[in-house]
């Protein structure tokens, strides 16, 4: 996790639990003047509405004025992590353990930067999926992007 992501973690995951919800993660993705702040919030028990979102909302945007931790334009955005939900910490990839995952390198692992298969969870510090009945442990700081593949029978 890059330190501006660290940073925007430690003012913004107080505020959301503080409203009573639970910080599933954040994404920033920088687009020259104008940048995206995305903020994952789950409810086990209620689920997330718009008007959950809005809430933090406002908050956040009441908190990022004032710490101002981005220089440039941002747009923010609140939202659920659904059913595609993307995985940020080791403690989630525990968590979803037999679910299908998808997962991004930021650079090739034996080869491939892509990774599609079950998710058996961590062991020490790496991610393991099966793919194609072969086992890999994927390094945690190597995974630039996880998410749950949505399994409909």
């Amino acid at each position: 996790m890059s330190a501006k992501l660290k940073k925007l973690e430690e003012i913004l995951r107080p505020v959301v639990e503080g409203l009573g919800y639970e910080y599933w993660g954040i994404e920033f993705r920088s687009q020259g003047h104008h940048s995206l702040l995305r903020l994952f919030i789950d409810d086990e028990e209620n689920g997330i509405r718009i008007e959950d979102c809005e809430k933090v909302s406002r908050q956040v945007s009441g908190v990022m004025d004032v710490e101002d931790p981005i220089q440039s334009e941002y747009t923010l955005e609140v939202s659920s992590p659904g059913m595609d939900r993307p995985l940020f910490g080791l403690e989630q990839f525990d968590a979803f353990a037999g679910h299908q995952v998808s997962i991004r390198l930021r650079m090739a692992f034996e080869g491939r930067r892509k990774f599609q298969g079950l998710l058996k969870g961590t062991e020490d510090g790496d991610v393991v999926v099966i793919v194609d009945d072969h086992e890999y442990l994927l390094p945690f700081e190597s995974i630039d992007k996880a998410n749950i593949v949505p399994v409909f029978e």
